[in-house]
């Protein structure tokens, strides 16, 4: 296996989180040779098509701007990029946490053996969440040998085995399935090649939050740890959940909440343009639209098990899908009131992004962004 930025150390084993990943997740549908390549060269012609609806939909984007790659992946594979983008990005927060935590012999001992243990139980959790995603756009992205970046600008990850498997699960038009998936995933990828300051705003808020995050190692280790023992099955039976925190909520300060509440704002703006886009493309060009739609956002609020559910509010994707409602609600509403050239007005400048009560109330975003764009 190739050691994906180096050696692993400190708080996060990460080489172990890939191995453990990779060693737990299931293998995927079964499909024969044959089929495989077949859905990995449809994904990709989707994905290439995909860019010309997106851009004629929104308004966005040139075809010079559309330079990040775009990867069709196994569930390995899609943990290897999570890995190399979590390392990235976290990086800040852990070094911090490291300095807490105390140089000298016992500190580094105790540093190598929870870097360990918490490099097996991110590996429990990636591959997790590793049989679940069906497409990614990784916005922070460093290169790796087998995984190439795009400039610095992120790239696109299509997870080929699981989309075979909701494709199937679901009942539907395999091939308006594919398109359909590649059309919300290259919303995001248009996004962050047509504004080029909205990646490294993301960053700095993102940065910004983990700057001001103050939180003792072993508490944020053993949120990790509850992930992973609540996968494997940890809560005694009967026990009931106890409202617990999400990893997010966990390392709130009152500062943040500040530049968390921003974060969401983006993120919902960013989610229902995307499912916004997906609807407003997917009747000319996914004749079965209307069917996968449906079923899809039947899957979506049903969720799984209990164990799901715990997951779910552990890793605060109870917060994703409602950003992708809110989002939608928000993108339709703007659209409704000033049409698609008034909406992208949203991607001046960080001023012109929505705020969280924005989101919420789309008719104060048009009255402050376009009273200011259109003095009297």
């Amino acid at each position: 296996m190739t050691s994906i930025g180096g050696a692993s150390s400190g708080m996060v084993d990460w080489d172990l989180a890939v191995a453990t990943a990779t060693r737990l997740v299931r293998p995927g549908p079964d499909v024969s040779r044959d089929e495989a390549r077949a859905v990995v060269a449809e994904l990709r012609r989707h994905a290439k098509a995909s860019e010309g609806h997106v851009r004629g939909f929104t308004g966005l984007g040139t075809e010079e701007t559309h330079d990040t790659p775009v990867l069709v992946v196994d569930r390995p594979g899609w943990v290897r990029a999570n890995v190399a983008g979590f390392r990235e990005i976290l990086k800040p927060l852990l070094e911090k946490m490291q300095e807490r935590r105390g140089g000298g012999a016992g500190g580094t001992v105790l540093s190598a053996v929870g870097g360990k243990v918490t490099g097996v139980e991110l590996g429990m959790l990636l591959s997790f969440l590793a049989s679940r995603v069906l497409g990614q756009y990784e916005t922070f992205a460093p290169a790796a040998r087998e995984l190439p970046g795009g400039n610095g600008a992120g790239r696109l990850l299509l997870v080929a085995p699981n989309i075979v498997h909701v494709e199937r699960e679901l009942d539907v038009d395999p091939h308006d399935f594919r398109l359909w998936v590649c059309l919300h995933e290259e919303t995001h990828r248009t996004q962050f090649s047509a504004v080029p300051w909205l990646r490294d705003h993301l960053e700095g808020e993102i940065q910004s939050f983990l700057a001001e995050t103050d939180v003792d190692p072993m508490t944020f280790l053993e949120r990790v740890r509850e992930a992973a023992q609540s996968l494997a099955g940890g809560r005694p039976e009967g026990e009931e959940d106890d409202g617990g925190h999400s990893l997010v909520e966990l390392i709130q300060s009152p500062a943040q909440r500040e530049i968390l509440a921003r974060l969401t704002a983006v993120m919902s703006l960013l989610e229902g343009h995307a499912d916004f886009v997906m609807d407003g493309v997917g009747p000319d060009v996914v004749p079965t639209v209307s069917e996968i739609r449906e079923k899809f956002q039947q899957r979506r609020a049903k969720g799984a098990s209990r164990l799901d559910m715990a997951l779910r509010k552990l890793l605060g994707l109870d917060a994703k899908l409602r950003q992708y409602k809110d989002g939608e609600r928000f993108v339709r509403a703007v659209v409704d009131q000033v049409g698609m050239d008034g909406f992208n007005r949203v991607w001046t400048s960080p001023n012109t992004l929505p705020t969280k009560a924005e989101i919420a109330k789309p008719t104060d975003w048009v009255a402050r962004v376009h009273r200011k764009a259109d003095p009297a």
